[in-house]
């Protein structure tokens, strides 16, 4: 016999727990308003409210047959970790490597993963980061739309399997980040609402309702997610936590819920002598949410920098269409902006937006709490092609982009095939087991491309296979052509930052930018070392201030001329000055 509870305020008469086909009642609890419990034989269950269907449990471990399925127990403390003492690093100073473990490898498991670690410790990365791994309908998935927020997607290897990729990965040196989505739940088994008030109309998203962090029934609520969020640090020792599209977490009360959480990790970080953090996904362009808890914020440790990407994306491209118009203006001088002060709109004028929006970064030191990148998974998935940046830029330009990111003043990171200009697309793909979501789906996709100019046969189902095939990276690139020699010079930039402290300071006060939006050239003060880059389209002179004592690291043509380096058109050097 092994205990079972659940919290169900929405059932009115009777709860029971279904193991093995055989129903057992459960108790209404004496202390906890809501909860059930009671005792039953150990076995796959579900739970039934006043008789209804049987439902899988909110804070099931396991969902071995799928979200809709029947619930299993795990128990964490079987699993015979390798490194057991291993304490881990904090995220300041440190590289970033987003993945999506159904696309890294033709396996689409965290075995098939775990087979390129040695990859991204050559590389130079110090964190991996996950892509979304709760339990979605099908197999393939990008997984933001997960709905048992304590379980891991069965296809990818279960709990068992992420247990084994975070090992290998702590083995490896390197620490494993894992992306959560609190903000909302998929449409298809999603089983909360016949629980209890787990959303709320008092506000909505766009994905619906809100997850209720503030009406009546929210304390449950937020205890859910945080519980949720602990057992991926505690249980699966995952070192930190990149939390989706936090303003949409919408909270009126006087503790928001990230600050509640970012307490509740701080605590877990202490019992168990571990460096563990939180990253934001955030549009709001606030410095209260890495502000710590003493001095008034919500104390995460970091967050997205989307500034800096349209910025350094509109440069490299000339790309304007929709929100990169407000940095295509003057793309050089966007840049600059956002590697001086963090924010691009810091309390400025959104055309985008048709308004102000943003406010002023703060601390200027505190540069390591803002991520900076040139790819993620929505830069490049949420294009109607899912095309990386790298199969319409020469690699020269390429380079150019990997050096502003990787001697940037923020925390660097790179997505998946970045590091050599991987040509393998990324595109948006579903396997949803519902016919009729699936094709509102594919619909909803092909019409959102058509308001753009997009002819609906040119945007890919995300339902076919083929989509997701196309998205799996290619491991034989890396060895051959001009991704080689892409790879050398990712890895060359990170071990720069890691031999060379000014590269890696994130002191913004302390970073001076030099440019000529005409001529297209961009030079940034890295203590005595200089990021010279030349977007032209010929040779041009760019100043050093002071005179080139040694050219570190270069790409392209880059010849040492007194005060000035001269490079030719599409390449960078970094340059080491008296």
């Amino acid at each position: 016999m092994r205990p079972y509870e659940v919290w169900a305020p929405f059932a009115a008469d009777r709860v029971e727990v279904e193991v093995d086909g055989v129903t057992h009642a459960l108790a209404r609890h004496p202390d906890r308003d809501g909860w059930w419990a009671g005792e039953a034989p150990e076995g796959d269950y579900a739970f039934r409210l006043d008789g209804g269907r049987p439902l899988p449990d909110p804070r099931s471990a396991r969902q071995p047959h799928g979200p809709d399925g029947p619930s299993r127990a795990v128990d964490h403390a079987a699993f015979r970790w390798s490194r057991t003492g291993r304490r881990g690093r904090p995220l300041p100073g440190a590289v970033v490597y987003e993945l999506h473990v159904g696309t890294f490898t033709a396996r689409g498991t965290f075995d098939g993963a775990t087979q390129h670690l040695d990859h991204l410790a050559e590389l130079g990365v110090d964190f991996v980061e996950l892509m979304p791994v709760c339990p979605f309908p099908g197999k393939h998935g990008w997984g933001y739309d997960g709905v048992s927020l304590w379980a891991v997607h069965e296809p990818y290897g279960g709990p068992e399997g992420l247990k084994r990729f975070v090992d290998a990965a702590h083995r490896a040196g390197l620490g494993v980040i894992l992306d959560v989505v609190h903000n909302h739940l998929g449409p298809s088994g999603n089983y909360l609402p016949a629980y209890g008030p787990y959303f709320t109309e008092r506000h909505h998203t766009p994905w619906g309702s809100a997850i209720n962090l503030d009406a009546p029934g929210s304390d449950e609520v937020r205890a859910y997610l945080i519980g949720s969020a602990l057992s991926w640090l505690r249980d699966y020792r995952i070192d930190g936590l990149r939390l989706d599209a936090v303003h949409a977490l919408a909270d009126d009360r006087a503790v928001h819920f990230l600050e509640e959480l970012s307490g509740e990790v701080e605590k877990l970080a202490v019992a168990t002598n571990r460096p563990l953090f939180l990253i934001a996904e955030s549009d709001l362009n606030t410095p209260h949410t890495t502000t710590p808890r003493e001095a008034g914020g919500q104390g995460l440790t970091a967050q997205w920098s989307d500034d800096f990407h349209h910025a350094l994306h509109a440069a490299l491209t000339g790309e304007s269409q929709g929100y990169y118009g407000d940095f295509a203006r003057a793309p050089l001088a966007a840049v600059a902006k956002a590697l001086t002060r963090g924010y691009f709109h810091d309390g400025t004028w959104s055309a985008f937006r048709g308004r102000s929006h943003g406010r002023p970064f703060a601390p200027a030191g505190a540069g390591h709490r803002l991520l900076g990148y040139l790819q993620t998974h929505d830069q490049v998935g949420n294009r109607a092609l899912g095309d990386r940046i790298s199969t319409s830029l020469p690699a020269g330009r390429l380079a150019a982009g990997a050096a502003l990111v990787l001697t940037s003043p923020f925390t660097p990171m790179l997505f998946m095939g970045e590091e050599w200009g991987a040509a393998t697309p990324w595109q948006y793909f579903t396997d949803h087991t519902d016919p009729n979501l699936a094709e509102a789906v594919r619909r909803g996709r092909r019409r959102e491309f058509a308001e753009h100019g997009w002819h609906a046969d040119a945007v890919p189902d995300p339902q076919e296979p083929a989509t997701v095939l196309r998205s799996v990276l290619d491991w034989t690139e890396p060895r051959r052509g001009p991704h080689a020699e892409l790879l050398d010079w990712h890895r060359r930039l990170i071990r720069l930052r890691r031999e060379r402290p000014e590269l890696s300071d994130p002191d913004l006060g302390a970073v001076r930018v030099e440019f000529d939006e005409a001529a297209r050239w961009l030079v940034v003060h890295r203590g005595p070392y200089r990021v010279a880059v030349n977007l032209g389209a010929g040779e041009a002179a760019l100043p050093l201030g002071g005179d080139g004592r040694e050219v570190v690291a270069s790409f392209g043509s880059a010849v040492p001329a007194g005060a000035a380096v001269r490079l030719g058109a599409d390449a960078v050097a970094v340059v080491l000055v008296r």
